[in-house]
């Protein structure tokens, strides 16, 4: 019986298609949801495509929203509305930015793109139609499949919310290699659901077709409500051959997958680098004990392992790493389960003094793989807290004798910081999602390094006949993944010759393999769901990625020419990365343009109260500080929201104003007599920040209250209550009021400034005011904060010796000193780094 390794490649693409208005449930129809997925030797191509009608007797809002993986890009986008289409532009991210700051925006101006969970992003788009009339939206995204624990999985999460009428998920997959185990998988599935899918397979070609009827789709015969709630997955193995790989070839461009098997573990030795500081206490570090136990278990005899735990101060477990005897075991799990949490956070003691460790180990395997694995859940504040700094110290100290991986826990930590570190030493960061299944994490995480079967491993190729080669030099290789790497070949070549290299624990290894182009070539041809450049696609998303994370560890130089390649193809080949952004437009008369950016990890966290150093310094326009003895002093330290934030128009400036406002109950904020526009605030009782905004508008005569428990628009002696809780509009004679879900309200009219209230929960409720389109300011604005935008500028005095973070600002003809500080940014469109302000103190 052929033993079979199973292959992880997961895509993870989940749908959800919102279809419900405040006014009338289901006026809104999706009468058609269609999922199509090709996957062609790893690489997926996607294309979900919604159909959608008003069955109102006036305009409603139709959403879109789809979950995809962090990995896809996005490659197409549009909507159709009675015949017309609204294709997405994809373009250089800041010259879309530039595009869409010059636009005339109103109402949300957040990108329609944000991560939701440890591997999905959603895109989110909201349209509003005519009575009776229908849209279609289509989204298409791409992704390299990669290869994790011997899996290959791909999982659709279904959720639209309502009965559809035509409802479709195609799977198609080739793999030349062969498929040698299919199944499908589903958390919603009953017996009368099973019914509506279908399996074909053959040698290397697999269709599954998912297309329940209505019925089928009802959770009872009495209730239109559907049981389509949950993921729907499929699961395949390819069969391999104890060869050099697997090469193939289309259009000129190949692509060759090595993944050996039934070869020897190398040894490890491993020192575990534990935060116990007092942020992770309760939950976390209960999840850490749970995990490590585990993960002790796992250690194979001829194993060596230590514990370094740190918070202010840093402790070994042993002085020396030990072999994982049932013995030393036993010992470690005891001392594991002592682990508590409180102090500060040395993470630059405890690394070192786990490279020290590795660096004295004696009567280890000849041949071993040595590792750090560091687990933290926040920012360095104890011992050296530059992060610049240590990540240099690390950097020095590894020299590239062993493998650092590393572990955020939750959103406190820096994920650049983590980033830069790891994969400037071998290795790839992670972060553990704060949820029950936090130890389960950290356990996969560990499965995924745990095997190391090849190292110092080298794909080479003729230099004269293959250019655009991708990565072809690995450190390490560990069993259940997979190497690719991809190229262009020459026009003449007829074979393509492949040399591999590695150590094993055995012994080297050099594996040979021929590739005849025109058989290989051949192996695609009459393949009619097949796109036929999908090689040269796949050689492009690899390419992009790996100068992105190369660009993480690069000097800036190097990273501004490893950015601008990426760019180049980015464009090219049609992929919203890092670097592009997708630009959406929508009938006359409603937001007329929104972005969809390629969100990263790191933006997925709360500001950080660390930059990388002097680097993040010059890159955010802050002069740059001299170092001084007091490390605290120089760095930014974002610890603490301002009350109101502002950009001063046509500077790229930025002022942080904070009120006493216990002298009155109400703050004047701002009045602009030309625009109609009023702002009140109120100060909380128990918290320095506003809860409370009252916006008032002449034209149309309406008055909206907004507070930390609701917001509620008044106009023409009616109000409407829109809770906090979901996502909602309310329009009152052009005036809309758009609430997104928890997040934010924004209150948009034509020719007139944008007000945008932030609900901040951490770490008490509070609201943060802002304005977009500041040009529409009239020069009679006026208030505490109003003055800012037609009154204020700097002062220019030669005379005058001032420190490079104290300058003097002119409000209404007085002068104020101001100081350089780092804050908290509550405005949603910002990064998640701080935001170097201009400070200001104001009285009422």
């Amino acid at each position: 019986m052929e033993e079979r390794t199973l292959l992880a490649l997961m895509v993870f693409s989940s749908l959800v298609v919102l279809a419900e208005t405040i006014a009338q449930k289901h006026a809104i129809e999706i009468y058609s949801l269609h999922v199509d997925c090709k996957v062609t030797s790893r690489f997926a191509h996607t294309v979900i495509t919604s159909k959608i009608v008003n069955r109102a007797n006036e305009s409603r809002e139709a959403t879109f929203e789809v979950e995809l993986p962090k990995t896809a890009f996005i490659t197409n986008f549009s909507m159709s509305i009675d015949g017309k289409v609204y294709p997405g532009i994809i373009k250089e991210k800041a010259s879309a930015q530039k595009e869409y700051d010059t636009a005339i925006s109103h109402g949300q101006s957040a990108g329609l793109v944000k991560i939701t969970g440890r591997k999905l992003e959603q895109f989110h788009v909201s349209v509003s139609i005519a009575a009776a009339s229908k849209v279609t939206f289509e989204l298409t995204y791409e992704e390299l499949l990669k290869r994790q624990l011997g899996k290959f999985e791909l999982l659709i999460k279904v959720r639209p919310k309502q009965l559809v009428k035509h409802f479709q998920i195609d799977v198609h997959i080739f793999e030349p290699q062969g498929i040698s185990f299919l199944e499908t998988d589903s958390t919603f599935m009953t017996n009368e659901l099973t019914e509506a899918l279908t399996k074909v397979q053959n040698e290397t070609k697999a269709h599954i077709l998912f297309k329940p009827t209505v019925d089928q789709q009802k959770i009872n015969p009495e209730l239109d409500e559907t049981l389509l709630n949950g993921d729907f997955v499929v699961r395949y193995d390819v069969k391999r051959g104890a060869t050099a790989g697997d090469i193939q070839i289309v259009n000129g461009y190949f692509v060759h997958y090595f993944a050996p098997r039934e070869m020897p573990v190398f040894p490890k030795n491993v020192i575990f680098v534990i935060d116990r500081s007092g942020s992770m206490a309760g939950r976390k570090i209960e999840q850490t004990r749970e995990a490590l136990l585990k993960i002790l278990q796992d250690l194979r005899p001829e194993d060596h392992f230590g514990f370094i735990t740190f918070s202010s101060k840093v402790a070994e477990w042993k002085s020396s790493s030990l072999q994982a005897t049932a013995e030393n075991v036993a010992s470690a799990a005891g001392f594991v389960q002592t682990l508590s949490a409180s102090g500060g956070t040395d993470i630059n003691r405890a690394l070192l003094t786990a490279v020290s460790v590795l660096d004295k180990a004696e009567r280890l395997p000849e041949r071993s793989v040595s590792m750090i694995i560091l687990l933290t859940d926040g920012q360095p504040t104890s011992g050296e807290s530059n992060v610049q700094v240590i990540q240099e110290n690390i950097q020095k100290a590894v020299n590239g004798k062993y493998a650092l991986f590393c572990l955020g826990f939750g959103f406190d930590v820096s994920y650049k910081f983590l980033e830069k570190m790891a994969l400037s030493n071998g290795g790839i960061a992670r972060r553990i999602y704060e949820n029950a299944d936090a130890s389960l994490q950290l356990q996969g995480f560990y499965q995924e390094v745990a095997t190391p079967i090849l190292m110092r491993i080298e794909m080479q190729y003729p230099e004269n006949a293959v250019e655009g080669l991708t990565k072809n030099n690995f450190k390490l290789f560990f069993e259940g993944s997979e190497i690719i790497v991809s190229g262009k070949i020459s026009n003449e070549l007829d074979l393509l010759p492949v040399e591999i290299k590695a150590q094993s624990h055995g012994s080297d290894l050099t594996l040979k393999e021929e590739a005849n182009v025109k058989e290989k070539e051949q192996v695609f041809q009459n393949q009619s769901y097949i796109f036929g450049n999908f090689i040269e696609r796949l050689w492009a998303y690899l390419t992009i990625q790996q100068l992105l994370e190369k660009s993480i560890s690069a000097q800036e130089e190097d990273q501004k020419t490893l950015e601008a390649q990426a760019l180049e193809l980015s464009l090219q080949y049609s992929f919203v990365t890092p670097l592009t952004s997708m630009v959406v437009t929508k009938p006359a008369g409603q937001e007329q343009m929104e972005l969809a950016n390629k969100p990263t990890e790191a933006d997925n966290e709360k500001p950080s109260s660390f930059p990388v150093g002097d680097a993040y310094r010059l890159r955010s326009g802050v002069p740059p500080v001299a170092r001084v003895r007091d490390k605290m002093r120089a760095q930014p330290l974002a610890n603490e929201y301002p009350q109101l934030l502002l950009q001063l128009p046509k500077q790229n400036e930025i002022i942080c104003l904070n009120t006493d406002g216990k002298a009155q109950p109400s703050v004047h904020l701002l009045s602009d007599p030309e625009q109609g526009l009023t702002v009140m605030g109120k100060l909380g009782d128990r918290i320095n920040h506003f809860v409370q905004f009252e916006i008032t508008y002449v034209n149309p005569p309406a008055l909206i209250h907004v507070s930390t428990d609701e917001i509620l628009l008044s106009h023409n002696n009616k109000s409407i209550q829109l809770p906090w809780t979901e996502s909602a509009t309310s329009t009152a004679q052009g005036l809309t009021v758009s609430v997104e879900k928890e997040r934010s309200v924004t209150a948009s009219l034509s020719d007139t400034v944008t007000v945008k209230v932030s609900f901040v929960k951490l770490p008490d409720d509070f609201l943060g005011l802002y304005f977009l389109n500041t040009d529409h300011f009239s020069d009679k604005v006026s208030g505490i904060l109003g003055q800012f935008y037609s009154k204020a500028q700097f002062v220019s005095n030669s005379n005058v010796k001032q420190k490079a973070d104290e300058r003097l600002l002119s409000v209404s003809g007085s002068e104020h000193k101001v100081t350089r500080q780092y804050k908290k940014d509550y405005r949603l469109e910002s990064t998640s780094d701080p935001v170097p302000c201009w400070s200001i103190d104001v009285t009422p």
